[in-house]
């Protein structure tokens, strides 16, 4: 039987790992290390290793290039090596280690949106199109050949968690079916075209922060690209609120103020307005906008 070893993090990563488990002998699952979250400072572990532990996988966590290379070896003889949002960039030491080298799933359609943040970018743009795509790993950053692909409308006021969810099921199936052509030399990669090429940086605070001068539909396209993590964020009355759901509105407040139009928050963003139909105000839970209208005492006030 085929023996795989597999690199892969977080949740959307999952699907992958369960497709190959069920598939081939998945001999060796390598994730990041557990790390510090949330007021505590615990350790946690990843999505991957959940599952993994759970399944009796043997399981890896190398802190460094040389312990993830030693981890392989120490693993015997893998056909293939499959990565899924594994979190670090592979070395040609690495790639050399599975007798066939290592395939990874890139939640795009390579070679737009290179990069940590593909399906955040993709939404952001307002991108009608994206998908997944299957390359060969080489030493550039997702620049290797590809094996296959496979496009995908983005759904009206799909989120990036929504996305990425069905982007990964996707994925998960097609590399898994294309592994034993690419093992039997039935599946050739083919070199990544050199056009259209654009890169999805890993997002950064300033990436988060909403603004009252964009565009109506250029405000929503970054809340569908952050919702519903990290989630983007909007100053209300001098305050940052996360905004997780937000679609155009016909009403037209004046920009950088927000009213209550019907007990529903509309802010006046650039030539338009914009519901806010759920936010969550610092320190509390998410809220429908029309509820933390009702917990206000005026039903209008400023943004930036």
């Amino acid at each position: 039987m085929t023996r795989v070893v597999f690199l892969g993090t977080p949740e959307a990563a999952v699907p992958t790992l369960v497709e190959l488990e069920s598939t081939f002998d998945v001999g060796l699952v390598i994730t990041q290390p557990d790390r510090p979250r949330g007021r505590s400072g615990t350790p946690v572990h990843s999505p991957v290793k959940a599952v993994a532990s759970g399944a009796g996988m043997t399981l890896a966590q190398p802190e460094t290039g040389q312990e993830l290379a030693e981890a392989i070896e120490g693993g015997g003889e893998f056909d293939v090596g499959v990565v899924v949002a594994y979190g670090r960039l592979l070395g040609a030491g690495v790639l050399a280690l599975p007798l066939n080298g290592i395939l990874n799933l890139h939640f795009s359609l390579l070679p737009r949106w290179r990069g940590a943040a593909p399906v955040a970018r993709a939404l952001i743009a307002g991108d009608m199109m994206t998908g997944v795509t299957i390359i060969q790993i080489d030493e550039g950053l997702d620049t290797g050949p590809v094996l296959t692909a496979q496009a995908v409308d983005v759904l009206s006021e799909e989120n990036a968690g929504a996305l990425t969810e069905r982007l990964a099921a996707l994925g998960s199936r097609l590399l898994v079916a294309a592994i034993p052509g690419y093992l039997e030399g039935d599946i050739t990669p083919i070199g990544q075209s050199g056009e259209g090429v654009t890169y999805a940086a890993k997002l950064t605070a300033e990436d988060r922060q909403l603004s009252s001068t964009a565009s109506p539909e250029t405000f929503v396209n970054r809340v569908l690209g952050l919702a519903p993590t990290p989630a983007a964020t909007l100053e209300i009355d001098g305050r940052p609120h996360k905004v997780l759901e937000a679609v155009v509105h016909h009403h037209h407040p004046d920009p950088g103020t927000w009213v209550a139009v019907d007990s529903i928050p509309v802010v006046g963003v650039g030539n338009g307005g914009v519901e806010l139909v759920t936010l969550q105000p610092p320190g509390k839970k998410a809220q429908a906008g029309a509820d933390w209208v009702r917990g206000r005492q005026q039903a209008f006030g400023v943004v930036s």
